[in-house]
């Protein structure tokens, strides 16, 4: 499956990846994209393809990551190594980059990193004028705990908020990160879905993430009570649950 997830920022472009196993980005080509290491699988590899017709410099940086109310935080790290952390791939031609392990695994907790491949400037050709947008390409990274099995935890739980949105908040209270690729609401008795929305959303073990979906005065949101079918397509697998609207 390719995808391709464009964020343009003043400083170049970001790609931020979810659950495709191939990324193009611009010229580039990326496989996999998400390295998952153990203390039986102490180094992974990533292999990036150049297909384009200009060589292209590639700078990395593995950071730590975590959550706080929902949002990512990144930091500074020494627990993974890369290798190498800049390259030059010629046109047609791939460099492979290795991922290793230099700290044991936690014994009960996955962790979460997250490696970012930046794009280093290029000399411009002398026709060429304006702003050079770079690639900035974003892969998640886990280590799987040492000592027992990995697995989320989940609780849905959704209000409605004073102006009549509503507020649905996924607990992940398991040891290893969830991915919620899109979900679907029903409401009771019915087969068409009140909402369908794609997220793309980790939640990491131990942190929540709220979603809110405006009101709508069309289709405006169920009153307390009333208990949803919610079906999420996730990297677990698929997810139908029922989610109750609390006061």
């Amino acid at each position: 499956m390719l995808m391709r997830l464009l964020i343009q920022a003043t400083c170049g472009l970001y790609f931020l990846l979810t659950g495709v196993t191939v990324l193009s980005a611009g010229s580039l080509g990326v496989s996999p994209v998400r390295v998952d290491l153990s203390t039986s699988q102490q180094v992974g590899a990533i292999t990036v393809n150049n297909p384009g017709t200009e060589p292209v410099s590639m700078q990395l940086e593995l950071m730590n990551w975590s959550q706080q109310e929902g949002k990512d935080i990144f930091s500074a790290t020494r627990e993974v190594l890369v290798n190498p952390p800049i390259f030059t791939i010629p046109p047609g031609e791939s460099q492979l980059i290795r991922v290793g392990l230099r700290r044991a695994p936690d014994a009960q907790l996955e962790l979460s990193y997250r490696l970012f491949l930046q794009e280093l400037p290029s000399s411009l050709r002398p026709e060429l004028t304006g702003a050079q947008m770079l690639m900035r390409i974003s892969l998640p990274v886990f280590i799987l705990p040492n000592k027992v099995e990995t697995r989320p935890v989940l609780r849905w739980q959704a209000t409605r908020t004073p102006q009549g949105a509503l507020k649905l908040n996924l607990t992940n209270n398991g040891n290893n990160h969830i991915q919620i690729r899109n979900f679907k609401l029903l409401l009771p008795g019915k087969n068409k879905p009140w909402v369908t929305q794609e997220t793309f959303k980790y939640v990491l073990p131990g942190q929540s993430y709220d979603l809110i979906i405006p009101a709508d005065l069309e289709n405006p949101a169920p009153s307390s009570g009333t208990a949803l079918q919610l079906i999420a397509q996730s990297d677990a697998g698929v997810i139908e649950t029922e989610v109750m609207i609390v006061p």
